[in-house]
């Protein structure tokens, strides 16, 4: 039994693969157990400090050290290129960066002679401008270094950007940073294990470079004999010697591994959401808005001659989104539809970050159309928040005062007002990691309305709350929204939300306006079935007749107030208005279909109930759960429905 038990729970390895797999293990084993087998034990101490060793040594420090940094300056930013950005000959450049991995070292150092040496390409011209000869140099020891080291920096790091996402970024460029600053405070921070795997296995590939060195720098004592180059020597004169410092080699290059452990491609851990811990409990909020002011070089630009800070907004979107929004000041409109329909499109390309849609954008007297997102003055809260996980709260909520030049102390204060009004502030210390989804939302919503942008973009800012929450934070947000002079665009599918927050409701589709309207003429009359059904309410799309409505669906629904025939008309329902029964009903109600009961949901103190039926489209009715039990409903249950003629509420579409 304790056999049984000590054994492992996986998949056994069939014998054709491990035996390969325990042989190829072997293979790479062998050579290291050689080495430790026929180490001169006694005499290790002896070997490695000697005056040759030692000078070796130190070379080999130096010339990996500044091939290191050589492959920073040049490295980093050519990661960044491939892995943010498309250029022609893009796939060309990255099999140049891979090229020096391929290729023989020796082959490396007689391109680089040919380049960099007296008669190559460069070599006179360095030599007679600047005095400088590469090869048999230390510099060119370096050079050699770098070209064979510096495309293990390159992968690293460019695996490490692709695996971050760009939301941070653009977010970060929403709040005002320009993208240096994006790069050193978001960018860098969040790929940094990426950035040290990188560094690291650079630095070794640099330490151990033999071929390309002893080629383009030759083997000269002091200037560029390095330690793999003493290793050749001593192989020749004293083996037992050579054996003590490829010890020393093999220490050194199986400490860097084990300090990566097996991080080599650099995945940026930060960039992943830790585990959030329980829905947020509502906080107290304080009802008052103490607004902050503006920078001195935001408030100089205000507006149009309403208020300081009044920033209507106007702009025509062509693309896949093609629309003209216009609103004024201080309006909140909520941007719905369904997927696919251009709601996220419409807002990154108001943030100028999508070439599927552009945006001739005017804010109040300003046309920004051809700014940047860091100078456009639109802050953007994405679906996720994307808080930066490297920063606490309160960091994350200063970012953009910072970014727009306040003092450090200032904007922290700044910053804390903003957490306490949202009821986030005693988890000002906290990273995002360490907080729950909902009050991550809060803190982004925070740090967003803490930068006073003239337009304010929210994606669905409180899908994360639960729902006692979600109604503190509306309640706060509203009074924030009051008291904000620019636009704010919200696209949500809560339609609770687009009712209490919305001065209008923009229903997309398609990349075009369905319609536009405030949110009680939306909700009696919507022109989009997808709304409709967002509302709560039964939507069938139909062409009229002199009978009634003819459904897309298939089906007749007779209607209170024909339509002219061929007219394209949404028939409305609300599911309270759809009568359920047992047998076949008599009386008024004009229109009747037999179906069957395929799903009964609770929503509230009612029951919706799904009835599919062969005569009309699916059709949801809402009743009591008393009038549920009474009639006896449960999945699959046979039942009439009718709903009458006045009780249906058709749009002209």
């Amino acid at each position: 039994m304790r056999r049984l038990r000590s054994r492992t729970t996986g998949p056994r390895a069939p014998i054709a693969l491990a035996v390969p797999a325990l042989l190829a293990i072997a293979f790479l084993l062998l050579p290291l157990i050689g080495i430790l087998a026929r180490t001169s034990w006694g005499d290790l101490g002896t070997h490695l400090t000697s005056p040759e060793t030692t000078q070796a040594l130190k070379l080999s420090l130096l010339v990996s050290f500044w091939a290191l940094g050589l492959s920073l300056v040049l490295g980093v930013p050519l990661a960044w290129l491939l892995a943010r950005t498309e250029f022609p000959g893009k796939t060309f450049v990255r099999s140049l960066v891979l090229l020096p991995m391929v290729l023989p070292p020796t082959v490396g150092g007689v391109a680089l002679l040919l380049a960099f040496g007296r008669r190559g390409l460069l070599g006179p011209w360095l030599e007679d401008t600047f005095g400088i000869t590469l090869p048999f140099h230390t510099s060119g020891a370096v050079l050699a270094a770098t070209f064979v080291a510096m495309p293990f920096l390159v992968i690293s790091l460019e695996g490490a950007l692709g695996g971050l996402r760009p939301r941070y970024e653009e977010t970060a460029s929403s709040l005002g940073a320009s993208p240096v600053r994006v790069f050193f405070t978001v960018t860098l921070p969040m790929v940094a294990p990426g950035l040290a795997a990188g560094a690291a296995l650079t630095w070794a590939r640099a330490l151990g470079e033999f071929g390309a060195t002893i080629t383009f720098a030759g083997n000269l004592p002091g200037t560029t004999q390095t330690l793999p180059l003493q290793v050749y020597l001593l192989l020749q004169d004293n083996p037992e010697a050579a054996t003590s410092v490829s010890l020393l080699l093999l220490a050194i290059a199986m400490l860097v591994l084990i300090g990566l452990r097996g991080r080599w491609t650099g995945t940026p851990s930060a960039a992943t959401a830790g585990p959030r811990g329980p829905a947020d409990e509502p906080a107290s909020v304080p009802s008052q808005d103490v607004r902050p002011a503006a920078p001195d070089h935001v408030e100089a630009e205000a507006g149009t001659g309403t208020g300081r800070d009044s920033w209507p907004l106007h702009a025509e979107v062509t693309g896949f989104n093609q629309l003209t929004l216009d609103a004024g000041a201080g309006t909140t409109i909520a941007v719905v539809g369904p997927n696919g329909a251009g709601k996220t499109t419409l807002l990154r390309a108001l943030l100028g970050l999508t070439p599927r849609a552009h945006a001739a954008l005017r804010l109040g007297k300003l046309d920004v159309s051809t700014l940047p997102t860091h100078r456009r003055g639109v802050a953007w809260v994405p679906q996720d928040g994307a808080l930066f996980p490297h920063l606490s709260a309160l960091a994350n909520t200063a970012y953009g005062l910072r970014a727009q030049g306040m003092a450090r102390a200032e904007a922290r204060r700044r910053a804390q007002e903003w957490l306490d009004r949202l009821g986030v502030g005693h988890l000002s210390a906290r990273k995002p990691s360490q907080v729950s989804g909902g009050q991550a939302q809060r803190i982004a919503l925070a740090r967003a309305l803490a930068t006073r942008p003239r337009l304010l973009l929210l994606d669905e800012p409180l899908a994360a709350l639960d729902q006692t929450t979600r109604a503190h934070v509306r309640h706060t947000l509203r009074i924030h929204l009051n008291g904000f002079g620019g636009v704010c665009l919200i696209v949500t599918h809560d339609p609770v939300e687009a009712v209490s927050l919305a001065d209008r409701v923009l229903v997309l589709e398609d990349g075009h306006v369905l319609q536009d309207a405030p949110p009680g003429e939306v909700t009696r009359h919507p022109h989009s079935p997808w709304v409709a059904r967002m509302l709560g309410r039964n939507a069938w799309p139909g062409t009229a007749t002199a009978e009634g409505l003819r459904l897309h669906d298939g089906g007749l629904l007779v209607i209170a107030d024909p339509l002219p025939a061929g007219t394209a008309a949404l028939a409305v329902i609300a599911p309270e208005a759809v009568s359920v029964h047992r047998t076949e009903p008599g009386g008024s109600p004009r229109n009747i279909w037999a179906g069957t009961v395929r799903e009964i949901t609770t929503s509230g103190s009612r029951l919706r109930v799904l009835i599919t039926s062969p005569q009309a489209p699916d059709l949801v009715a809402e009743i009591t759960p008393q009038a549920a039990a009474e009639l006896g409903l449960a999945d699959g249950v046979s039942v009439w429905t009718s709903v009458k003629a006045t009780e249906t509420t058709v749009v002209p579409l």
